[in-house]
């Protein structure tokens, strides 16, 4: 019961945000008693916490998945974003936004953790990119992803980007294309451009 308690408080927040889904509104949805969820979470912040924990350790086991495959590094970031943005429902709430609003300490705990993994991701992402010729030879790989990072949870920030104006999958695909630009040489600039081909296609 505790998974799919986990599961459908995963979906709602991402969905509606963290704020405005009460217990009543997940055991409604579940068809149980909020005494049920009580049972395994003691109150909604260890809910949250539990909630947004799972969400992180699906996406990352995803991403590995994906790094595992041995794509060419730009396809592989194209296939990362892909997963990223089905995984978490084109995040209809802002939920990084909420997150930090609503649960600051959960949030900067999860930023770091999101820090640790992505980072690893990138660099190795970069240092294979640079092997085999897509990147430029004379990047600085830690700085880059350190750029990177920060980029990706800017583009979350509803104040900088208001979600009337900008979709989620507009500004990663647009972060992205903008990411390779500035590292690729005329190689991974043509595989760019047959994978921005493809996906108008």
């Amino acid at each position: 019961m505790k998974e799919k308690i986990l599961e459908k408080s995963a979906e709602m927040f991402l969905n509606y945000g963290f704020k405005s889904v009460t217990m009543d509104d997940i055991a409604e949805q579940l068809g149980i008693s909020k005494k049920t969820i009580y049972a395994h979470f003691e109150n909604k912040t260890k809910l949250v916490q539990e909630a947004t924990l799972a969400v992180f350790e699906s996406i990352s086991y995803g991403i590995d998945c994906i790094c595992k495959l041995e794509k060419n590094p730009i396809e592989e970031l194209f296939a990362i974003k892909t997963f990223v943005l089905e995984h978490l429902k084109n995040e209809k709430s802002s939920p990084q936004y909420q997150l930090q609003k609503y649960y600051p300490k959960l949030f900067s705990s999860l930023k770091k953790k999101q820090l640790e993994v992505m980072r690893e991701c990138v660099v190795e992402n970069l240092n294979k990119g640079i092997i085999q010729e897509y990147y430029r030879n004379e990047l600085d790989v830690n700085f880059i992803s350190r750029v990177y990072f920060n980029g990706m949870i800017g583009i979350k920030d509803v104040e900088t980007f208001p979600s009337s104006e900008y979709e989620p999958k507009y500004l990663m695909e647009s972060y992205l294309e903008y990411h390779i630009r500035a590292i690729a040489t005329e190689k991974g600039l043509q595989t760019l451009q047959n994978l921005l081909s493809n996906n108008e296609n």
